[in-house]
């Protein structure tokens, strides 16, 4: 930030169809970051019991806020093996794409605020879930193969 601070941000993504569904951006990293980013998550898509949330080891993945949120949500908790990145790809690649569309186009400090941080992701994640289009899910967009996949779900659900 303009201030010479970090703008820190936790997201959570559907692994199956690339929708952002819950994210935070703090000038901090606490424990908080990923509870309120993983509650938003839970609010915007309500999971079925036997969820499975992957995280890397980060400290602020292993509170007991966090535990108590996914037990709540009856979801199971996994983390990425010690020293295997490929655990992680997913996540990496969404750092990725962020960083080269949106981070790389805007001039230094990249943002003038914490306000500002958080407009930039959230505008991104808007583009990112309703308009970009994925080469995993048949080039369609995340938010479009979401809810083709709910419909999917809906429809073959036994009465």
């Amino acid at each position: 930030m303009a201030n010479g601070d970090w703008a820190y941000l936790c997201a959570f993504q559907d692994r199956c169809t690339k929708h952002v569904v819950g994210w935070q951006v703090r000038a901090d990293m606490p424990e908080a970051l990923v509870t309120s980013a993983l509650h938003r998550a839970l609010l915007a898509q309500r999971p079925a019991p036997g969820l499975i949330v992957h995280s890397d080891r980060g400290g602020q993945y292993v509170g007991n806020a966090y535990k108590a949120l996914l037990r709540e949500a009856g979801a199971q908790l996994y983390h990425s093996r010690r020293g295997e990145c490929y655990d992680n790809a997913q996540a990496e690649s969404l750092w990725s794409r962020l960083k080269t569309e949106e981070l790389e186009a805007r001039d230094w400090p990249v943002f003038a605020d914490l306000a500002d941080a958080q407009a930039s992701v959230a505008d991104y994640f808007d583009y990112y879930n309703h308009e970009r289009r994925h080469s995993s899910i048949a080039y369609q967009k995340p938010y479009q193969f979401h809810q083709q996949h709910l419909n999917n779900i809906t429809q073959f659900s036994p009465a």
